[in-house]
């Protein structure tokens, strides 16, 4: 298969078709072998990054966009321009391979325009470079116009820095299971097999690795020893705390990472309850859950309504892993610039009250809930828990020593913090 083909049939189907990368992109690269799945991710994730400063150069060279039935070989020409522009590729080589994408896309009579359009780029790109100054923010820093607005309103002196991180490769972070091994001992481990890594966060003991490896390189991975989960995201079994006994529900679970981490990170829990509102997202869950050997209750339930499927018994502790916009976790996942739209802010807001509010009533007096999102926004994080807190006399904010200097409740990491992905924590306790 033609790697520049399956890289604008998936950029496509993001972009144009609404479809999550997630998705796409796994199912695209089974039909290829070895280094290929790389570099289609590789080119596939680049496109995704750098779209608006791609449109923009494209806009420059043609006359009008393809559509219709050569909407695809629009991406195609993307793709080119990626290639040329952001990898080593050798140049004659990504306009080869490009034009030669028409065929398995049934546009062969483009041949000549794309190899028109990727040889005129060439020439003109060093100038192209040189007027970015005069180009839109949206292009500049490729963000949607929406997205740069509140985060230039919510981080005057940061927002900046946070565009750049949302640029950048993340990242592979290891969690190791500490039931198997210590984190000293993991790390010999990790030295004996020749891969690299950096210092372990201090807080959580999370592994950054200094490059991504295969999973299947890891020692240990298949026996349930490690798992790949970011730093951000292993602070949440650390600050829920639970204890010996608790009975513990961890709320819109999927894919399980956080699940699995907090019965590693807790001997003889009582319980752990996994619940995720979509049936086909839990089947991660569950196969998380056999790798590394652990028990927990799986259900297909909707958080929002407890009544369809609580038991009665009162939970110890609570993680709320709260559906959000993805805004801390742009650069895994960097359809979500594009994918998630303004108007669903207020939406997902609402949804999180009504999910915070109803989960609360299955919270012990005394007991602990943890509220979590992968998201950057305020509105979704330090302002739900405000509002929380004064609507509800039985929630007291128990301060985060990570958050000493914030005015704000909670604690928010941003992407790149520590080499973490965005997310925000707060610990709320029901007063007995």
């Amino acid at each position: 298969m033609n790697i520049r083909a399956l890289a604008a049939k998936c950029t496509f189907a993001v972009i144009d078709q609404g479809r999550s990368l997630a998705d796409e992109l796994p199912r695209l690269q089974a039909k290829v072998e070895g280094k290929d799945k790389g570099l289609l991710q590789e080119i596939t994730y680049g496109v995704l990054r750098y779209l608006p400063e791609l449109e923009f150069d494209v806009r420059q060279l043609m006359a009008k966009p393809l559509t219709g039935k050569q909407r695809v070989c629009h991406f195609l020409i993307l793709v080119g321009i990626y290639q040329i522009k952001y990898t080593r590729i050798p140049d004659h080589a990504a306009v080869s391979e490009t034009v030669a994408a028409t065929g398995p896309l049934k546009n062969r009579h483009l041949k000549g325009l794309i190899n028109g359009v990727l040889r005129n780029y060439q020439r003109k790109q060093e100038s192209s470079d040189a007027e970015s100054e005069n180009k839109p923010d949206s292009v500049r820093y490729n963000h949607p116009g929406w997205l740069l607005k509140k985060l230039q309103a919510a981080y005057p002196e940061q927002w900046q820095v946070i565009l750049a991180a949302n640029q950048q490769k993340p990242p592979m972070w290891l969690r190791v299971n500490k039931k198997h091994h210590s984190l000293e001992d993991y790390q010999q481990q990790l030295a004996a097999a020749e891969i690299g890594y950096n210092e372990p966060e201090i807080r959580s003991g999370a592994i950054p690795l200094t490059s991504p490896v295969d999973v299947n390189r890891l020692p240990g991975f298949t026996d349930g020893d490690v798992s790949v989960q970011d730093g951000a995201a292993q602070q949440a079994a650390r600050l829920l705390g639970s204890q010996s006994g608790d009975h513990v529900l961890d709320c819109c679970a999927a894919p399980g990472g956080k699940t699995c981490h907090i019965l590693e990170y807790t001997q003889d829990l009582g319980s752990v309850t996994a619940i995720d509102i979509e049936e086909s997202r839990l089947v991660r869950v569950r196969e998380n859950l056999e790798r590394l050997k652990l028990d927990a209750k799986v259900i297909a339930a909707d958080a929002a309504k407890p009544d369809t499927w609580w038991d009665n018994q009162l939970f110890d502790r609570i993680l709320l892993d709260a559906p959000c916009s993805g805004t801390g976790v742009i650069r895994r996942h960097p359809d979500i610039k594009w994918l998630r739209k303004a108007s669903d802010i207020p939406t997902l807001t609402v949804l999180q009250q009504q999910i915070l509010k109803n989960i609360w009533s299955l919270l012990k007096p005394g007991g602990t809930l943890i509220y979590a999102t992968c998201s950057i926004l305020p509105e979704e994080n330090c302002e739900q828990i405000k509002q929380f807190i004064t609507e509800n006399s039985d929630a007291e904010l128990i301060p985060l020593p990570e958050a000493a200097d914030s005015p704000q409740p909670g604690w928010q990491i941003l992407p790149g913090d520590a080499g973490m992905d965005g997310f925000y924590y707060a610990k709320l306790m029901k007063k007995a």
